[in-house]
């Protein structure tokens, strides 16, 4: 009988403890600014209900995988045993936010559509996830990493990167400052006084910028002594509410959803299992079914209570470990933060810290996404990770045009297709490319990978994918149907008959090379973005 008795906390996690709970902090400031400010979400229904929720759904996340820890090292009788980190899951924050919630307000005039439209994407996610621990190796096998991670890079480059960046130079003083003190640390390796986080002293920059130029008049920032002490009205105790009914009238944009949910449920799969791999190869060996059906589960709890935000096992276990973290302090920072939600301490979080101290971390966790594509995979494979980043980039022009016609009161059809030809706006094309940007982004990438390693009967595989999807408008398309788009679709047949030709008779002056580069893997003492 094993008696092992593991201690649930040592000194080192008070230093994991403060590291990964400031970087939970900044996310649920970064996603509490998305929902006011991006969405323009009612302040009792962020503050009363969708925080209470996420910090449910973390408080059940960190105490889950701090017991995992525990079993695993009663099993094993070891103290040395670091719990997996978890979170919300940054990239798809910006995605479930810029591409499903923001488009969904706009187009209905509505933002609570927006946010059930969220509710309904986290709990197709949720399943995903659940039944994902059964088929992730064989997605794994299948899809090469270029592609899965080139259009998540499409996503990190147009809509997590281009918006913080713009504000950064609006309101340089704090943006560029706030920039400056992140990059030297995480980019940098700059270690700054006794450990205190780069992102904290980023935060505590900015603060005193924007405070200290309103003793001058200057209000740099946008702070009001106003707003900071009506922000205090939301302090209360705010359990979170099931939202049932909200889930389900989601399902109303349910092709526009399942057009983003689907890939980036494979994505969630395959990030998962590094994950877990990574924390198996620092000493920590934990089951990935297991965890898949944990964040699954977890984020679909939290999605029926109002959270429109899935969870993830987080990056980083190595780094967290190295530093002394073991059981504690994931359990640990998982109360600070339901208590932080429950009792409205956010909104004060909120009021006094101005949004453009945060968007040099949103700036730089889109730089970290979008390169690791490129460091991730074989450098041959650069041109199809190019690839896969187009459709994102057409879909974010078509944005930005779409909503400067509409602020002026029009729209591209009353403008003109012709008239938007003749100055160098090819509209119908960015539609066309940037329909279903996440699906086709992975299909042109995997595309890409396969011809460049010259295997051409595995590319007319995706190319015939793709034909399918474009016929029913999972890419290149708006919303799921039939017929879409069906000279895009014959174009991909016709090409799938070419690469199979080509897998049949071609012939090379030169061998493809055989085996790629060794990647070189990103830092561990990088902010978890999950």
């Amino acid at each position: 009988m094993n008696t092992f008795k593991p201690k649930l906390w040592v000194p080192g996690d008070w230093n994991a403890f403060f590291g990964f709970g400031t970087n939970i902090i900044v996310n649920m400031l970064v996603l509490t600014g998305l929902l006011r400010f991006v969405l323009g979400l009612p302040d009792e229904l962020v503050f009363g209900r969708i925080l209470p929720a996420t910090g449910l759904m973390l408080f059940m996340s960190t105490v889950y995988y701090a017991w995992l820890a525990y079993r695993l090292a009663k099993k094993e009788g070891r103290d040395t045993v670091c719990a997996l980190p978890s979170g919300v899951s940054v990239p798809h924050m910006f995605v479930v936010v810029f591409v499903i919630m923001l488009p969904i307000s706009l187009m209905t005039g509505d933002p609570i559509k927006g946010w059930e439209a969220g509710l309904a994407w986290v709990f197709i996610q949720g399943f995903l996830l659940m039944i994902g621990g059964f088929i992730a190796p064989i997605i794994r096998k299948i899809t090469p990493r270029a592609a899965l991670l080139g259009t998540l890079a499409g996503v990190s480059v147009t809509f997590i990167s281009m918006r913080p960046a713009l504000e950064m130079f609006m309101t340089p003083l704090i943006g560029i400052v706030c920039f400056a003190i992140i990059l030297l640390s995480w980019f940098g390796g700059v270690r700054y006084f006794k450990g205190i986080p780069a992102g904290l002293i980023a935060i505590a920059a900015g603060c005193l910028i924007a405070w200290g130029s309103n003793l001058f008049g200057a209000n740099i920032g946008g702070m009001s002594a106003t707003a900071l002490t009506a922000s205090f009205t939301n302090f209360g105790f705010s359990l979170p509410m099931p939202a049932f009914d909200h889930v389900f009238s989601g399902f109303e944009f349910l092709g526009i959803i399942l057009v983003t949910a689907i890939p980036f449920g494979i994505y969630d799969l395959v990030e998962a299992m590094d994950n877990v791999e990574s924390a198996e190869v620092a000493g920590d060996s934990f089951p990935t079914t297991q965890v898949l059906t944990a964040d699954g589960v977890i984020s679909t709890i939290g999605c029926l209570m109002g959270n429109p935000f899935n969870l993830a096992v987080y990056i980083g276990h190595p780094g967290w470990k190295s530093m002394g973290g073991r059981i504690g302090y994931s359990a640990a920072t998982g109360v600070m933060i339901i208590l932080f939600a429950t009792f409205g301490i956010i909104s004060v979080m909120s009021a006094l810290i101005p949004l453009v101290a945060i968007s040099p971390i949103l700036l730089y966790i889109g730089m970290l996404i979008g390169a690791q594509a490129f460091q991730e995979c074989p450098k041959r494979h650069a041109p199809a990770i190019i690839l896969a980043l187009a459709p994102h980039v057409a879909h974010w022009g078509k944005t930005q045009i779409d909503n400067a016609l509409g602020a002026a009161g029009t729209n591209a059809a009353t403008v003109g297709l012709d008239k938007l030809g003749q100055v160098g706006v090819l509209y119908e094309g960015l539609g066309i490319l940037g329909g279903g940007a996440i699906i086709g982004g992975l299909m042109l990438g995997a595309i890409g990978v396969f011809v460049i390693d010259r295997k051409f009967y595995k590319a007319a595989m995706f190319t015939l994918a793709s034909a399918l999807l474009t016929f029913f408008g999972f890419m290149h398309g708006e919303a799921i149907g039939i017929n879409h788009s069906p000279m895009v679709a014959a174009g991909y047949l016709v090409v799938t008959g070419i690469l199979v030709a080509c897998a049949k008779f071609a012939t090379a002056s030169e061998p493809a090379p055989e085996h790629a580069e060794e990647p070189e893997s990103l830092p561990d003492e990088s902010p978890q973005t999950a």
